[in-house]
């Protein structure tokens, strides 16, 4: 059992980091309001969540106007996209393990 658990991700353990991922791997990009409606959460727990997913060079961020309005939008960064689908794959063996 222990095998299946040691490709887990620490950064993906939290669900709402896991949704953002979801989100940005099945996205091009998703930008901070957009994301805040669609995981029902508030701007600081949203804000705290992409912190820690940028730390681990996961995300990657894009800061523009929209007018006068400052937009940030997020992307998943290739080393996020792996680390992702890692993290999914260790899932799917833990899975396949309590099977047999």
């Amino acid at each position: 059992m222990k095998s299946a658990l040691e490709h887990f991700d620490k950064a993906f353990e939290n669900r709402i980091r896991l949704q953002i991922m979801s989100v940005l791997v099945a996205n091009d990009s998703y930008d901070f309001n957009s994301l805040k409606d669609l995981l029902l959460v508030t701007d600081g727990n949203l804000a705290s969540h992409l912190k820690a997913l940028e730390k681990e060079q996961y995300i990657t961020i894009y800061k523009s106007f929209l007018g006068r309005k400052p937009n940030t939008t997020y992307s998943a960064s290739e080393l996020g996209i792996m680390a992702f689908k890692k993290h999914l794959q260790a899932l799917e063996n833990l899975i396949k393990q309590q099977k047999q």
